[in-house]
This record gives structure tokens, sequence and C-alpha cells, in this order.
């Protein structure tokens, strides 16, 4: 269905087109300048880490419902192979083909576009087969270090897990910030738990692809109105699945992504950091999740670590 007057009508209200000039790459990431770090960086306490990446396997996430977007296809090219003659010391190397959005990951700019257009009103034909994103590729979103905040939605609503197809409202992001005891500010990247990734680590990866809880259409605002430099959750859509209006897919990401020029990551395992942040009641930490930096990428796997 054609994007309704309600999208519109939210990306007039949350598009930061030419807020950092017209040349502007990164959007909210220059939300994320040296005070902010510094900051984040004061949050540790413990030097506690956790791991936020699911493992990349061949028999990964991906199920086939995304044509193209395949699982790693791991293979060894070289298995201690003497490459300056016998008795020399050997080496293995291997490589990997995989959709670059496989597993847990960032979701670039220029991932998603609507109306011909991408962030900071580029054309979506910018982006071509033979030279990827020509503006805004993956690559430019450069070391992301910043304050990370766990905004856990299930726990906060007194659940293991949200239930099938629940979608994450701006209320629902209030009371879990109200859990976290901090108020989600300016430069810091929000990890929104829904506990849906449960089902993936139970082994039942069509249940966890869908039906699936996921961000509202209603939920860019609030991250607007706070300037968070970027956003992830624990799922595969990232937003509700299916959608909350009948027929309109995608349209968060196209919020988030175009219209903001916010980065988004989907399939990041919040179960440890849920479980480690409740032990020691603090919900902020430093967040170190810098995407590999593939020249024109539209996303990029990530193996976040989160610093208590």
């Amino acid at each position: 269905m054609p994007l309704p007057t309600e999208f519109h009508e939210i990306a007039k209200r949350i598009n930061n087109w030419g807020r950092w000039g017209a040349a502007d790459e990164i959007g909210t990431l220059n939300l994320i300048t040296d005070a902010v770090v510094r900051e984040a960086a004061a949050t540790i306490r413990t030097g506690r880490r956790v791991p936020l990446a699911v493992p990349l396997r061949q028999d990964g996430i991906q199920t086939g419902m995304i044509p193209g977007r395949i699982n790693p296809l791991h293979t060894m090219i070289a298995v201690n192979f003497e490459m300056f003659g016998p008795d020399t010391v050997a080496t293995s190397d291997d490589a990997v083909t995989m959709g670059l959005q496989a597993g847990t990951h960032w979701d670039g700019l220029t991932h998603v576009s609507h109306s011909g257009r991408i962030y900071n009103g580029r054309p979506a034909g910018s982006i071509t087969s033979h030279d990827r994103a020509a503006f805004s590729g993956i690559d430019k979103a450069g070391p992301l270090v910043s304050r990370g905040v766990l905004l856990d939605v299930a726990r906060a609503r007194g659940a293991e897990r949200l239930p099938e197809g629940h979608v994450v409202t701006p209320e629902d992001l209030d009371a879990a910030e109200e859990l976290a005891g901090t108020r989600v500010r300016s430069g810091d990247i929000a990890l929104v738990r829904t506990g849906q990734i449960q089902r993936y680590l139970a082994g039942e990866k069509e249940a966890y692809a869908f039906p699936s809880p996921g961000l509202s259409l209603r939920t860019p605002e609030w991250f607007h109105a706070r300037d968070v430099a970027a956003v992830a959750n624990d799922t595969l859509t990232f937003e509700a699945f299916p959608p909350e209006i009948e027929d309109l897919w995608m349209p968060v990401h196209a919020l988030d992504l175009v219209e903001m020029g916010m980065l988004q990551g989907q399939n990041w395992n919040l179960e440890e950091l849920s479980e480690a942040c409740a032990e020691e009641g603090r919900y902020a930490f430093l967040l170190s999740a810098p995407p590999e930096p593939f020249v024109g990428g539209t996303g990029s796997p990530v193996a976040p670590v989160a610093v208590l």
C-alpha cells in the first residue's frame, strides 16, 4: 500500500535532512561527541564485559525468508599449508560468503529508501549494483562507541518475553526507561529488549522470525525527542511483524534510516545483558559496536560488547 498520511506527518516531525549540513553522511552519529564518549567511559565500574552478538554459523538465523540474505558459508582455503617449502611455518586460512545483515548487524542508512530518496535527500539511484552505496555507506559510520542504555521492555512489563506480535510503543519505552533509572539522552545508543531472541536460542528459527514483537510506527518520535544516536533490538525484523498497520511494510525502517538518519540494529542477544543489568541495578554502560567498514555497504555484521 502507498505510504499513508500518518507516515508522512511523522516523517516531517523527525526529519534531520540538512541538520548537519548538505554533505553529511552519518546522520545521528554526529550526536556522539567526545564529551558523550567520556561520559560513557565514566559508567564503567566493574569492568564486566557482556557480548551481545550471536555466533556466525552456517545454520544461523536466516531461514530464506529474505531472498539472498544467506547465513555464512565458511570454507577453508588452506589447511597447514607450508607456503615456503617443507618443514617451514605452515598456515591455515579460511573464507566466508554471507549476507552482511545475516547475523547481529547494523542496518546502514542506505539499507532502505522511500519515495526515491535516501538519507539527506539523496537519490535512491545513487545505490547501484556495481558501485554499491555512493553516499552514507556503512564504512562512513566509523568507530561507534558511546553510552548504551538497555530499555528492557520485557522486564519492565513483567515478562520473560513479549507476546507474539506485541507492538512496542512509546509508553513501553517510558516504562523501560523508568526501570533503567536513567533518562535516555543525546548521543546514547538505545538497546530495546523484547526477549524474542530466546526463540532463536532455543532452536526455534521460524518462530523467531514470525510472528515477532517489534517497534511501533510511533517510536521514531520518541528517539528523535531524545536525540538518540542509534537503536538496536533482539528481533529479526526490528519493527513488529506482521506490521501494526496491515500491508504497511517496514515504515519504521524508513523513518529511522531515511528520515532521521539513525542506524538501527537487529539480532542482538540482550539476554545476558538483561540479567547483568538487573543484578547490578544499573542499565547504562559503555557500548563498543563499530561496524565492519565495508566500503559502500548497506549494512554490516557487528560484535557489540557492553562494559559495565
